[in-house]
């Protein structure tokens, strides 16, 4: 462990070094790349170069844990946002059915729908709005599938644009490396030309509450925030030790704006409940529990590694897969 603080240089099949070097990803942290590899990175490519670093999944947490917490702590400001969509995920957003683990794609997936993909847009056009908040251009990449149709991915980006992206692009990435995402390296370029004028979410020096509340209600939509007993106990007890002017990094699913998972698209008329507020100190931050979000890895009553061993003749795995 001792060398885990060495960011990793690695390099994509086409050439492009890559740091591997990530910070806490887990519910309860920031998900973002680490500070040292970005500017190791931003160092080595030089004034005129671009370096491209990951912000965590969803830009209602991902991408408002990387300004509101990374931003502050490394003093770097980015020139430009890239939000990442799929057909698939819009459609889901737009009350397409519900997607089982090793089962087949329902057919509104795999076959045009513009429909679900117009009524799912909200979602995008929300954390396009979102990142607007920080005052950063916005390029929307969509990366496109196989099932999805020319006239869902045209539509897709002619909404983004309307909603105030600076522009969306179509990508291919995925099957053909760099050629796919030639479009959108030149509308990154483009955007960062614009002049931004990043600023963040909240003042440090704020209460508590009005932290969690500020980003409840300007990035999930939600009308207020619930401070359970326990939160309400831990707000005062941190406040007192001197951590109340620390960031917040928000412990919520993934799979909806709100804290219902099953709350699809844009929720409106929810107050957030906040169950507890635990600290991390020594990185920095505290970090609230919304509703039921569990804080360690769900694990099977006989979790796998349990089966997994080495041959002790050839040090061949045995029991991975």
């Amino acid at each position: 462990m001792r060398d885990a603080i060495k960011p990793n240089l690695m390099q994509t099949l086409e050439g492009n070094p890559v740091f591997v070097h990530a910070g806490p990803f887990a519910n309860i942290a920031h998900g973002n790349s680490s500070i040292l590899a970005d500017k190791i990175a931003l160092k080595l490519v030089g004034p005129e170069g671009f370096v491209v670093t990951e912000a965590g999944f969803g830009a209602d947490i991902g991408m408002e844990k990387f300004f509101n917490i990374k931003c502050r702590y490394s003093g770097l400001r980015p020139h430009v946002v890239v939000l990442v969509a799929t057909v698939r995920a819009l459609k889901m957003h737009g009350g397409g059915p519900t997607v089982t683990a090793g089962m087949p794609l329902p057919k509104e997936y795999v076959e045009e729908n513009l429909e679900l993909v117009e009524k799912g847009f909200s979602n995008l056009r929300k954390q396009i709005e979102n990142a607007k908040h920080f005052g950063v251009p916005v390029v929307v990449a969509v990366n496109a599938f196989k099932t999805d149709t020319e006239t869902e991915l045209n539509l897709i980006c002619k909404l983004a644009k309307e909603a105030g992206a600076f522009d969306a692009v179509t990508c291919t990435h995925w099957a053909d490396g760099g050629a796919g995402a030639t479009e959108l390296g030149k509308a990154v370029q483009k955007a960062t030309e614009v002049p931004s004028n990043f600023s963040f979410l909240y003042d440090l020096e704020l209460p508590i509450a009005d932290k969690i509340r500020i980003i409840a209600q300007k990035i999930y939509g939600a009308d207020d925030i619930e401070l359970l007993s326990e939160a309400q106990h831990k707000v005062e007890l941190y406040t007192k030790q001197g951590f109340g002017n620390l960031p917040i990094c928000m412990a919520k699913t993934h799979l909806s704006l709100s804290h219902d998972a099953e709350k699809k698209g844009v929720p409106t008329g929810f107050v957030l409940p906040i169950r507890d507020i635990r600290a991390s100190v020594g990185a920095g931050f505290l970090y609230p529990l919304v509703g039921t979000m569990p804080t360690i890895p769900g694990l099977p009553t006989r979790p796998c590694f349990y089966d997994i061993d080495l041959n002790p003749v050839t040090g061949e795995v045995i029991g991975l897969f």
